[in-house]
């Protein structure tokens, strides 16, 4: 009975382990546009981008707000108590009531008609300003993405070299189980037997590093792509044709009119420009009007009666100037034209910048792409030298040593050739982030 109910507990919790791993370990296989998708749509950088654009398009409504008319209405009770109230003029006195209410209500509006062009420019800034927040999330947009397609060709390089190491310990296994009929056949010595056996352990601790690696990437990939965080992610197969490259020019000249550093450096500028503008502006005299109405009562009972109160209605223009600001300006003004001037030098640097970037990030895609053709030509000497070595293995004119040298430098072969195709995709978007190309395909 005992051993019954024990056999049910462990089989109980056997069944509990087996339901809870699919809630707690999921697979998932992606593509890399689905990872950038959901990089991208999940990215918190990218929530606050566009909480930075609301807020700068927020400041462009309030910039046009100011030039809307300004209203506003009061009514005001006021009681007066006279204690004393006899006045006396010579010959005549004047006796004054003891208390008196007054009511006062006033309805204003005005607007500014001229001031210059300070309202304009600052609308002007403002736009110039939203349109430079929305290139900020232009670019955090490219860094997410270009992050997302890094950790994604890490995982892909590490699912590749798992590979390769599997294929190449079925094949040393093969070698074993060769070697071994061969001692006990008296062709080979012990020895032979545990170079490949040696072989084996070697390329069993490449697959032991590897598994750690892609345990690390994957947990960040999950991270990074908003999943959670034990979701195993599989790579669907990246086709990594070979893509043609125009000459050097054609991608320099592409990232000078995509990049939004420059883009934004533009901008910059044409908001120094508006400064300036705007700063000379309040040289100028301003024009506004306004337009008042009145309801004053000195009466006790505040309600309108014939007779009991008045209601002027007051139209008018105000005209004025600063005039001191003509020479209280002109410090201001020149700190305005030295910002202009920091825009315009950072633009400099920064077009050098960008040429540089796009040159390395140019020439690195040219140099993955050669290192593919060389090692490409690579596995194919050592698998012609891999080939002969087995046959001279199996015939007994060669040792062990030089057939498990022969699969050795085989199987570097094969790992340097996936990891140079990696680096190859990841170079080509490199290139185009250079650009600023990524999101523009």
């Amino acid at each position: 009975m005992a051993k019954t109910l024990c056999l049910f507990a462990l089989t109980f919790v056997a069944l509990g382990y087996l339901a809870a791993v699919p809630a707690f370990a999921q697979e998932r296989t992606l593509t890399l546009n689905e990872a950038v998708k959901l990089g991208v749509q999940n990215s918190k950088v990218l929530k606050l981008s566009q909480a930075k654009i609301d807020q700068a398009v927020s400041k462009y409504n309030q910039a046009k707000d100011e030039a809307l008319p300004t209203g506003s209405a009061s009514f005001t009770y006021d009681r007066a108590q006279i204690p004393a109230n006899h006045l006396a003029f010579g010959g005549q006195d004047i006796y004054l009531p003891t208390g008196a209410n007054a009511y006062l209500g006033i309805v204003s509006t005005s607007e500014t008609i001229y001031a210059g062009g300070k309202l304009r420019y600052a609308r002007e800034s403002t736009d110039l300003l939203t349109k430079v927040s929305k290139l900020d999330a232009d670019k955090d947009k490219d860094e997410i993405t270009y992050d997302v397609i890094n950790s994604f060709y890490t995982l892909y390089k590490v699912i590749q070299s798992q590979k390769v190491v599997k294929q190449n310990l079925k094949s040393i296994d093969e070698q074993i189980h060769q070697s071994q009929r061969f001692f006990e056949q008296g062709l080979v010595t012990k020895n032979d037997v545990l170079r490949f056996q040696l072989q084996r352990s070697n390329v069993e601790l490449s697959g032991i590093d590897l598994e750690s690696n892609r345990k690390i990437v994957t947990y960040n990939l999950d991270i990074l792509l908003g999943l959670p965080e034990t979701t195993l992610i599989n790579i669907d197969q990246i086709n990594e044709a070979d893509r043609q490259v125009g000459p050097l020019s054609n991608y320099l000249d592409t990232a000078m009119m995509s990049r939004q550093e420059v883009q934004q450096l533009v901008l910059q500028s044409k908001v120094a420009e508006t400064n300036i503008k705007s700063i000379h502006a309040n040289q100028l005299p301003t024009l506004s009007g306004s337009l008042a109405g009145y309801y004053i009562n000195v009466a006790a009972d505040p309600l309108p009666k014939s007779g009991n109160y008045i209601t002027p209605i007051t139209l008018g223009l105000t005209f004025s100037w600063n005039f001191s600001s003509l020479w209280t300006n002109k410090n201001k003004v020149s700190e305005a034209k030295i910002q202009r001037e920091e825009v315009t030098i950072n633009q400099g640097i920064t077009a050098d910048n960008i040429r540089k970037d796009v040159n390395r990030s140019y020439q690195d895609y040219q140099e993955a792409l050669t290192k593919i053709k060389l090692l490409q030509t690579s596995i194919d000497q050592a698998a012609e030298n891999n080939n002969i070595l087995e046959s001279k293995y199996k015939s007994n004119i060669a040792s062990a040593t030089d057939r498990a040298d022969a699969q050795t430098l085989l199987f570097q072969a094969q790992i340097n050739l996936e990891l140079a195709k990696a680096d190859a995709g990841l170079a080509y978007y490199t290139l185009l982030k250079s650009t600023g190309k990524l999101n523009k395909q």
